[in-house]
């Protein structure tokens, strides 16, 4: 029984860490997408926002995100245009 809870709590261990560069990751992304945009002409910003709109619209269903998944990532894509700006 110790040794299974060791291994649990060894597994557990694991995930967090691989959490913790996944986040580091998307962080790292997000600096660099922001600046890239911040280098971008409004308008040029713009219609990038409304193309990737588009094909969220526009995404066959075997092809979209979950629903949720779906909203979540719109919310990160209008927090991006807010950052850009």
């Amino acid at each position: 029984m110790k040794n299974l809870i060791a291994e649990l709590l060894l597994r557990l261990a694991q995930k967090e860490e691989e959490s913790k560069a996944l986040t580091a990751q998307v962080e790292a992304l997000e600096v660099v997408i922001t600046a890239l945009l911040r280098q971008m002409p409004q308008t040029q910003q713009r219609d990038l926002f409304d193309r990737i709109g588009i094909v969220f619209d526009h995404a066959s269903p075997e092809a979209q995100v979950y629903l949720r998944d779906n909203d979540v990532l719109r919310q990160y894509l209008n927090k991006a245009v807010k950052a850009s700006a």
